[in-house]
């Protein structure tokens, strides 16, 4: 989830603990926790709502820092046709595992291994073949490259490659940048031992 404007502050600074957003199908799930350009929040409930039977005195309204249910229903995007859903939601507090990951530049054995598996398992189930020593050769080779390019460089789809980029990142071995990718100290160590 992203927010934009004054509701990145409010979600950042724990005052807003609600949102309203039009989806297709709901995008999150109860119980994870999210990065979002405000920090990482968990996700409390999520539930269809009828967005016309939203009243001006429901407590979620005020949650979600919205001056009533005709200012949610406004600010609702996407087609009309699609359910609107109300996230409740709490900001998570203290450092990502995954900033702790990513920064370390060394592996013991344990960690080696443990990294060799969890990469033989995605290539294994891949309809790609093998991709993620490569993916990561690539991204140390042209860090900042739009997901595009890099895509096209392996002869892959984009939507399919930026997937498998975010699970090497969650394994604490690529940063995202606003253009492309970089590998992370933990990236660097990876390779470095093959």
């Amino acid at each position: 989830m992203l927010f934009a404007g004054s509701d990145r502050d409010g979600v950042a600074e724990g005052r807003i603990t609600a949102a309203y957003r039009r989806w297709a199908e709901a995008r999150v799930v109860e119980g994870r926790i999210y990065r979002t350009n405000a920090g990482r929040i968990e996700i409390d409930s999520v539930r269809e709502v009828n967005p016309d039977l939203i009243a001006d005195s429901d407590a979620d309204v005020a949650a979600a820092d919205r001056r009533n249910a005709k200012d949610v229903r406004r600010r609702l995007r996407g087609t009309e046709e699609w359910p609107t859903f109300l996230v409740k939601f709490h900001l998570v507090e203290g450092p990502d595992p995954r900033d702790e990951l990513a920064a370390q530049s060394t592996l013991s054995p344990a960690d080696l291994e443990d990294l060799k598996a969890r990469l033989a398992k995605f290539d294994e189930f891949s309809n790609q073949g093998p991709w993620t020593t490569d993916t990561l050769r690539l991204i140390q080779s042209k860090p900042a490259t739009r997901a595009a390019d890099l895509a096209a460089a392996l002869g892959r789809e984009t939507a399919p490659f930026k997937l498998d980029v975010r699970k090497l990142k969650n394994l604490g071995l690529t940063y995202s940048l606003e253009v492309g990718y970089e590998l992370t100290p933990r990236g660097t160590a990876y390779l470095n031992s093959l």
